[in-house]
């Protein structure tokens, strides 16, 4: 009997926000809205707007949504609730076979527009945005005009005044006064937006800018904004470099560890970020069954979890076939290759040769939109600060305790550090450990912007390599400067030359320069090159 109440209340209550939309327009304005030809209907639209009542929204909005049908004579709107008299606002029933009222795409247009014009009154800043922005990517008429210069007048945000500008000196432009459209030409000149460029070149060229002074404004005005996207879109390239780099940072900080200490050339480190990756994925659906409400916080809870597996896998692989083949690079290089294929193996048997879905939590959602050709995502922002803190913590970790000064000893003397009495063995296995738990937290990275499948070790085993062989074995600081130079390089030359070319390009310059400079970016002094 209780949910029977709350279903009828539920009913009442969306029968009764319909009723209040229906009737915040006139009956005169309801009729010219939804009968007559189109272009009647397009005229009705446009008085709507010019009067500025956003209380009209509702309406056009149900019939941009088919959710006005015609039935004897009458005006109905229809959703799941039930249905109303538009003009009166009555609880109707629904006939059998309404008629629907009939919408092209230009009417649609009409309606998109019309909705995001009177939106700009709203109090709520994201919706006046939103309108904005809507309208600035739109061909918007003459009529608006009013509306937009009220709402710019009104507007206390910068970012939406900013875009209102521009969206009024867009219909200026086109003003049959000259002086209007000089002074709309030297606004948009400080554009950022490829849109605006578009449309000052079709007025330019498509529409035929007849008066030599407002032709030279526009010229000078286009001038201005490809100048202004062209650094936008430099920058844009120096932080895709950087995104990359700093994955790149991640995967080759773990190798950069296990190589530089021990020599050891583990094929199956791309599969430690492959496990890091999948422990994500099940941290994330353990959230989402068992605690959906903290389901944006899976992300945080996965680093530790991510770190110990592929730490605890690596003391495996270490204690059981490494240890015993030090020494012998070929038969180390063979064994942790077939290591790395049982355990794609095994992920193939437990989740499929299928890719996952790992989703980004809300705070990693979106970006910062600086023009419209740079848009920073949030999710690469994250894994930068990511990438930045796990070096510090490397960092801390190698110069400010005993451990660090163990792995520093028997890098740099592993006979001398054995006779000062440094247990040596334990510490390879501390030191691969480490590795590997960094190399799981790549994992996590990866998982935020990529695909999540059993392969995903082999995109960036060879780049890993080549970063730490290109830094200079052992040496953080190389990693670094090695990862961020490929990163930001590899972005580059994908510009002019496509992916599969640059990618081939930075291989032949990380050859040359290890030719010229076999020690890498720096060298350090160590077991493997005595």
């Amino acid at each position: 009997m209780q949910i029977e109440k709350l279903m009828i209340t539920g009913l009442m209550a969306g029968l009764l926000l319909l009723s209040s939309a229906a009737h915040a327009l006139s009956p005169e304005s309801i009729t010219s809205l939804t009968t007559g030809e189109n272009e009647q209907r397009i005229d009705a639209i446009a008085s709507v707007v010019n009067s500025g009542d956003s209380s009209a929204i509702p309406f056009l909005k149900n019939i941009l949504n088919d959710e006005v049908k015609l039935a004897d004579g009458k005006i109905l709107i229809v959703s799941e609730s039930g249905a109303i008299d538009a003009m009166t606002g009555e609880v109707v029933t629904l006939p059998e076979y309404p008629e629907d009222l009939i919408n092209n795409n230009r009417m649609r247009n009409e309606l998109d527009i019309a909705i995001a014009a009177l939106s700009l009154r709203s109090s709520d800043d994201a919706v006046r945005l939103a309108a904005a922005k809507k309208l600035q990517q739109t061909s918007t008429s003459e009529a608006m005009l009013p509306l937009v210069r009220q709402a710019e007048k009104s507007e206390k945000r910068p970012k939406i005044r900013t875009l209102l500008v521009e969206i009024r000196a867009g219909i200026e432009l086109y003003s049959s006064d000259k002086q209007l459209r000089l002074v709309a030409a030297h606004e948009l000149a400080g554009s950022t937006s490829a849109q605006i460029r578009q449309s000052l070149t079709s007025r330019l060229e498509l529409d035929g800018e007849t008066d030599p002074e407002v032709r030279l404004a526009i010229e000078a005005a286009i001038e201005s904004i490809e100048e202004r996207l062209g650094y936008y879109e430099f920058a844009g390239t120096v932080f895709t470099g950087i995104s990359l780099g700093s994955v790149l940072l991640l995967a080759a900080l773990g190798l950069a560890i296990t190589y530089g200490l021990m020599g050891v050339i583990n094929m199956a480190h791309g599969e430690m970020m492959m496990l890091g990756a999948y422990s994500t994925y099940i941290v994330q659906n353990l959230f989402r069954q068992y605690m959906p409400e903290w389901f944006d916080g899976y992300v945080l809870a996965a680093i530790p979890v991510a770190f110990i597996v592929t730490a605890l896998i690596g003391v495996v692989m270490e204690r059981t076939v490494i240890r015993h083949l030090y020494g012998r690079p070929l038969e180390t290089l063979l064994a942790t290759w077939g290591i790395s294929l049982i355990l794609m193996q095994l992920v193939r048997t437990l989740f499929g040769a299928q890719n996952v879905q790992v989703e980004n939590p809300n705070w990693m959602s979106g970006g910062i939109e600086l023009s419209s050709n740079l848009v920073l995502p949030y999710n690469r922002i994250d894994i930068i600060l990511f990438s930045v803190a796990v070096l510090l913590l490397i960092w801390l970790l190698l110069n400010k305790t005993r451990l660090g000064l163990f792995v520093r000893a028997v890098t740099q003397n592993r006979s001398m550090a054995g006779c000062v009495g440094v247990n040596t063995a334990r510490v390879d296995t501390w030191a691969f450990a480490l590795g590997s738990g960094v190399a799981g937290l790549a994992g996590v990275a990866l998982a935020q912007i990529g695909n999540v499948g059993p392969d995903l070790g082999k995109t960036y085993i060879v780049d890993s390599f080549m970063v730490v062989v290109l830094g200079g074995v052992g040496q953080l600081a190389g990693t670094v400067y090695a990862a961020l130079g490929m990163g930001i390089t590899s972005k580059f030359l994908e510009s002019f030359s496509g992916a599969v070319l640059a990618k081939i390009i930075v291989l032949v310059i990380v050859i040359i320069f290890i030719q010229k400079r076999p020690q890498g970016i720096f060298a350090l002094k160590g077991r493997s090159v005595e």
